[in-house]
């Protein structure tokens, strides 16, 4: 039979070694715990770095068959969960390579010709992180698309828009959801953008400098489908560069922590709104959880939990820039403290999107796929709250402005017009038109018409405004946009 090196690892590399790895060192270094994700990649890898082998008459047919049957078999056994996976091996790459040499011998030995693990884990993480982050893509939209769900119904209700968390304009609802979608629609571009940078093979650089062999990197590249829109194939071309970066893990780790920004900044508006204090919104029973002494709580733990798991994400994206920001070319042994943060931040960012889109949206009948569950809007609460703090001031101001009035004079009229409310303790709106004439002589009935609410939004209609025509033509195009 045999010889398999890679029965220990301490005779993995060579001869050279006089005295095995000891236990402590063999703990300290393994990676086999948390990267054994990714064995789908690995034989993948593995299988298109093979088949080339072959094509180039580098392995024979035979090797590259035996190759094949060899990674079906360890694909089952660990699906099946029968695959035993070595700490001694330390990693997922050496404990499919070490298992392969047990079932079909030489053949198994020749497939690491022409490579390294050094090229061989980047592109293992690169085809993994790929596959996230189209599926992440898909949760951006779909939370994306809940989120106009819940703008269309709600088109017509009126809440304070606020700055300084103080109450500023009126605004429509639905307006306010769709900021958000503007937010996750660039959020989506971004990991578009990532996708294209995290899409390119660096297999074929071995451990730094290249390799003797004759390898056609061009057909691993389209056979793992790492190619442009055109069907180019995408190439790392600096052997140097492909093997020690990461900055693909990097920028999408950025790109998800921005992700989490936004949604935390959601998370904190749910908070306020489930709030007695606002009363603007319910969130379904499980979506909260209970207090253990105070009986008459419900509390919003899912979005409050996503304001914190967003520091988690943060640190990972400080964690790996920390990481990268004094290694020398080219791999270096640091650089297996990039997945731990990498493989969390993927995993965060899924749950969170999962959640946030049943949270809001509600879950999908599963005859039907139409969804029901979601945030409950009280309509009533959130325009009464607009009413508070003097919302139509501005349109007071425009107003004056529209009949000739500077605006400066304007301003300083209506500051005017709020002080005398507020010592009345009424709305700008339920000033007496003889009193409101008193701050001007331009101010004529017509002024009502500016200071109610719905006569704010629909004033209001420039692009990008909320007057309710501007909000349908917004959800026309996110719904256009989402369906492409």
């Amino acid at each position: 039979m045999s010889h398999n090196q890679l029965d220990a690892k301490s005779q993995a590399w060579s001869a050279l070694f006089s005295e095995p790895m000891s236990e402590l060192v063999q703990r300290y270094t393994a990676s086999v715990h948390f990267d054994q994700r990714l064995w789908r990649a690995d034989i993948q890898g593995s299988l298109a770095h093979a088949e080339m082998l072959a094509a180039q008459g580098i392995i024979s047919a035979q090797d590259w068959a035996d190759i094949q049957r060899g990674l079906q078999q360890i694909a089952h056994e660990i699906e099946s969960g029968v695959f035993e996976w070595k700490l001694a091996l330390e990693d997922v790459h050496l404990n499919i390579e070490a298992r392969l040499t047990q079932l079909v011998g030489d053949a198994g030995k020749r497939l690491h010709t022409g490579r390294s693990r050094n090229d061989q884990v980047a592109t293992d993480v690169r085809l993994w992180l790929r596959g996230e982050i189209e599926g992440l893509i898909a949760l951006l939209v779909e939370l994306q698309g809940v989120l106009v769900d819940v703008a269309e119904r709600h088109v017509d209700v009126i809440m304070p828009g606020l700055t300084h968390l103080q109450v500023a304009q009126p605004v429509s609802f639905a307006h306010h959801l769709l900021a958000y979608v503007e937010m996750f629609a660039r959020d989506q571009e971004r990991l578009r953008d990532v996708h294209r940078r995290t899409n390119r093979l660096p297999l074929g650089s071995a451990a730094l400098a290249g390799t003797t062999y004759p390898l056609d990197r061009e057909r691993v590249a389209r056979t793992l489908g790492m190619v442009d829109e055109r069907g180019e194939p995408q190439l790392c071309l600096n052997s140097l560069d492909a093997v020690s970066d990461r900055d693909f893990a990097i920028e999408f780790t950025a790109a998800a922590a921005l992700i989490m920004v936004h949604i935390s900044r959601l998370s904190e508006e749910l908070v306020l709104w489930m709030s007695q204090n606002f009363g603007f919104i319910r969130i379904a029973d499980r979506f909260t959880t209970g207090s253990s002494i105070m009986p008459q709580k419900k509390n919003p733990d899912v979005p409050e939990l996503a304001r914190g798991k967003t520091g988690r994400v943060v640190g990972h994206l400080v964690g790996l820039l920390t990481l990268m920001k004094a290694q020398p070319l080219a791999y270096n042994k640091d650089n297996q403290e990039d997945k731990e943060p990498l493989f969390d931040t993927v995993d965060t960012l899924r749950d969170t999107l999962r959640i946030f889109v049943a949270m809001i949206g509600g879950e999908p009948d599963p005859a039907t796929g139409t969804r029901s569950g979601g945030i409950t809007v009280n309509r009533d609460a959130m325009e009464a709250a607009a009413r508070k703090g003097f919302a139509t001031a501005t349109d007071l101001a425009d107003y004056l402005v529209k009949k000739g009035v500077p605006f400066r004079d304007a301003h300083e009229t209506v500051a005017a017009a709020v002080r005398a409310a507020a010592e009345h303790n009424v709305d700008l709106s339920e000033l007496p038109l003889a009193v409101l004439q008193g701050f001007h002589p331009s101010i004529e009935k017509d002024v009502y018409d500016a200071l109610s609410l719905r006569g704010s939004l629909q004033a209001r209609s420039t692009v990008g405004g909320t007057a309710p025509a501007q909000i349908r033509q917004q959800i026309a195009r996110h719904r256009a946009r989402l369906a492409a």
